[in-house]
């Protein structure tokens, strides 16, 4: 199945289940695989509005923002991550989007 395929079939689910934060994280990753990087920072952005406790979305994004050379913006993202993780206690995801603060800042 190409990744239009899949993207397809995620649309298809998402229409059913217009609120579900999966399937949206899952949309936007799909665009990402297709090089659609506009369409996926679209959706991130969305989705930190519609479920900002969704923590996946903040690596994501800020990778989006770092290909866009956009690196203020993705330090910003990564640093709520952070908090986020820090707040909920979810050293994985702490340790990862601190990663990426620390490669960008070098």
């Amino acid at each position: 199945m190409t990744g239009e395929e899949r993207l397809q079939k995620l649309k298809e689910m998402e229409a059913q289940k217009p609120n579900d934060v999966f399937l949206k994280y899952a949309i936007a990753l799909e665009y990402v695989g297709i090089g659609n990087d506009e369409n996926a920072k679209e959706i991130f952005e969305a989705l930190l509005e519609l479920s900002p406790d969704y923590i996946a979305t903040y690596y994501q994004l800020g990778k989006l923002y770092e290909r866009d050379n956009a690196n203020e913006k993705a330090l910003a993202i990564y640093r709520r991550g952070v908090e986020l993780a820090e707040n909920n206690n979810d050293k994985k995801n702490s340790r990862e989007l601190n990663e990426a603060i620390m490669l960008l800042e070098d």
